[in-house]
Order: structure tokens, then sequence, then C-alpha cells
């Protein structure tokens, strides 16, 4: 019995490394996808400054004074320029010195994802090996409750930041245009801003009637303070597991219960992410 614990628990030992190795993967690949997007963001917004106040002069020569825009512009630009080599340095290394960080070598990102995909793999290789008995899975399986939970939660959370965002500029927006619109004299660069704070609110409710970000995120929160409401129940025997004698019989029912919330998770989620199909004429 003894040996067959010690076999087990060496095991889970290897599971739990194939967790640290899947985890440090996902950061190293997640970390490079930074740093990437830092150095190319900051590399093209200089030029893309210029060309945006090059179209703008072009565009609105003759008529409109964008003198001040352009001295604005400037130091600006200058700022984008001395802090290309600080975001290199602090960001990226020397890249660009001969010193080629190895996550900046072609293909790097390419293999970090095979590489994560067999650990992925050696990790459902190994659990098939592991002959743990069904209570066993079944307490392990709750004890990973809380952090689904979590990031049910966290998903939840910033479908409603982006949501109330969108919101914030359909309201705003609503209001500036009308007082915009509403000026009878209106000068010709300040229609500029009418133009604008419509097509903002236009793309802010098209983004949230698309996208349903509000209605992913209820769902979301729905279902995690249902997983909660299960978890605490099994723990505290309350509930429906209120006066349950068999620890086994209530685990099995709680493991049930949480799967099917999980499931009706994925449908709903599936069903938000199918696009909406025009009635046949």
């Amino acid at each position: 019995m003894a040996q067959a614990a010690a076999a087990a628990e060496r095991a889970v030992e290897g599971l739990l490394q194939h967790d640290r190795k899947i985890l440090e993967l996902r950061h190293e690949i997640s970390r490079t996808r930074t740093r990437r997007f830092i150095l190319v963001s900051t590399y093209s917004s200089a030029p893309a400054l210029l060309l945006l106040l090059f179209l703008g002069n072009i565009a609105t020569w003759g008529r409109i004074d964008l003198s001040r825009v352009n001295i604005a512009g400037i130091p600006t630009l200058i700022t984008l320029l001395i802090l290309c080599p600080i975001v290199r340095y602090f960001s990226c290394g020397q890249v660009f010195d001969g010193n080629v960080i190895p996550e900046w070598k072609p293909g790097y990102a390419i293999a970090k994802r095979i590489d994560l995909e067999l650990a992925i793999e050696r990790k459902r290789l190994s659990a098939a090996s592991i002959d743990l008995p069904t209570e066993t899975r079944r307490h392990i399986y709750r004890e990973t409750v809380p952090v689904a939970v979590e990031q049910y939660r966290s998903s939840g959370l910033r479908y409603r930041r982006v949501h109330n965002v969108f919101q914030s500029i359909i309201i705003i927006g609503s209001l500036a245009t009308s007082t915009a619109a509403s000026l009878a004299e209106t000068p010709a660069p300040y229609k500029w801003i009418t133009v604008g704070t419509s097509f903002s609110v236009g793309i802010a409710a098209g983004f949230t009637g698309y996208f349903k970000f509000r209605e992913r995120s209820f769902y979301l929160q729905q279902t995690a303070d249902s997983i909660e409401e299960e978890y605490d129940a099994v723990n505290l025997k309350v509930g429906r597991y209120k006066g349950s004698i068999d620890d086994e019989a209530a685990l099995l029912e709680f493991t049930e219960r949480v799967e099917t919330l999980k499931n009706d998770q994925r449908k709903r989620q599936q069903q938000l992410d199918q696009t909406t199909e025009a009635p046949e004429g």
C-alpha cells in the first residue's frame, strides 16, 4: 500500500513538472510577443506621425490652417525618436548590434509554439499512464475549481470593462455630436469634430452590438458564481449536499454539476460567437 502511494506521489510530481514546463513556455511566448509589439510600435510611430501630418496638410491645404498642429507634432516626433533606442535597450536588448538575442532569431516563436504543443502532449501521455483511483481524481478536480472560477471572473471583468468603454464613447460622443450640430454657425475646423464624434459613436455601437461584450460578461460572471456556490455547498455540506453521509457520492454529484455548468457556458459562448444570419426573403 505504501509503495502504491509513493508511486502515485511520484506520478503526480511528474505531472507538476510538466505543468511547470508548459507555464514557462507560455510565459516565454507571451514575453516574446510583447517585446516584438513594443519594438514594432515604437519604431513605426514616428513614420506614422509624419505620414499623418503630411496627408493632413495636403487634404486641408488652403482651407484649414494646421500650423499649430504641425508645431505641436515636432516635439512629439522628437520624443518618439528619442524613445526608440531607449525602448530597444530596455525591452529587446542589443537586437540590431550584431548580438541578436535568441528570441529574435527567425522562427523562434514558431519553435516555441511547437515545444509547447509537445509539452502538452507529453503531459497527456504521462497522465494517461497514471492509474489513480477515481475518487482521487475527483478530489483533484474539486481543488482545481477555484482556478476555473477565477478565470471566468477575470474574463467577465475584461469584457465588462470593454463594454463600459464603448458605452462611455457612445454616451459622450452622442452628446458632443448633438451639441456641436446644434450650433448654427459652426466654424469649419469644428465640423470635423462632429464628424469624428459621429464616426466614433457608430464604431462603438457597431462593436458593442456585434461582439456582445455585455452578454459575455454577464454569462461568465453567472457561471463563476454558480460554480463557486456549488464549491462552497459541497465543502460546507449545505444546499443540495445537506445531510449527505456518503462523501464520495456528494463529490460525484458535485463533479457532474460543475461539468454541466461549464458545458452550459460553452454552449452560450458558441451561440454568441455565431454571426446573426439574415432572414430569408
